[in-house]
């Protein structure tokens, strides 16, 4: 029998495959393309597949498998944790719950704006970061220094792209300062930004208090995405 390609293995058949959903009445066009978006991304196939609460979940993964950040024992903050998609990965990676023999135990704090379920052997707490104190009360849950400080953290899209810009930045650089404080000598910090041009200021900050910043976009951020993330290593204290 010939081995040849599969009816199926065309660019046509895999086409085909793809799911299309009608714009229903009352339903903005907006709605309706993210909607087909999220039924045909494979990462949310892939999330669903192995457990995780998101998406999200892939990008924090492969930072961590580019920048190895996330090792047992480590002491994390999670800003804009919700749905839990991070703290997932991280809790595994860092030994949370004491699973892997021989290795240090690590611990999660994880914060957002939205109650979420529980994660097992991660500290959660309801909390709007940008409010005032809110940096204080972060700092006495986690009783100590952090080895790692890691902010998803995201406004709500005002549809200006410019404003949704200055918005995330103001976020990021508030996540900065609270990194400044609390991380241990050599820690590091990673957060979302928009490209845009207002994140030079930050960049430039960060680029003194670490021995190295850079910019990564992970496979798993959507292409046509500007989102990106800036990781800075060796904090210096």
């Amino acid at each position: 029998m010939a081995n040849g390609p599969t009816k199926n293995s065309s660019g046509r058949g895999q086409r085909d495959l793809k799911v299309k959903v009608k714009t229903a009445r009352g339903r903005k066009l907006s709605s309706t393309l993210w909607l087909q978006r999220q039924l045909n991304d494979p990462y949310v196939k892939r999330a669903q597949a192995d457990g995780f609460r998101g998406r999200a979940a892939y990008k924090i993964l492969e930072i961590d498998d580019k920048y190895r950040f996330l090792v047992p024992g480590a002491r994390v903050v999670d800003l804009g944790c919700a749905p839990g998609g991070w703290c997932q990965v991280a809790a595994k990676r860092v030994n949370v719950m004491g699973e892997r023999a021989g290795k240090k135990q690590g611990y999660i704090l994880g914060v957002d704006l939205q109650e979420m379920e529980p994660l097992a052997g991660v500290e959660l707490h309801q909390l709007d970061f940008m409010e005032d104190g809110a940096d204080d009360k972060v700092k006495a849950w986690l009783g100590g220094k952090a080895d790692v400080v890691m902010s998803d953290m995201a406004a709500s899209a005002s549809g200006h792209k410019q404003t949704d810009h200055l918005r995330i930045i103001a976020l990021c650089e508030a996540a900065a300062e609270l990194a400044f404080d609390v991380l241990e000598e050599g820690g590091t910090f990673v957060a979302k930004v928009l490209a845009g041009g207002a994140e030079g200021t930050l960049q430039h900050i960060l680029k003194q208090r670490f021995k190295k910043v850079s910019n990564f976009k992970p496979p798993a951020s959507r292409s046509d995405s500007s989102e990106k993330f800036v990781v800075a290593t060796g904090f210096r204290g």
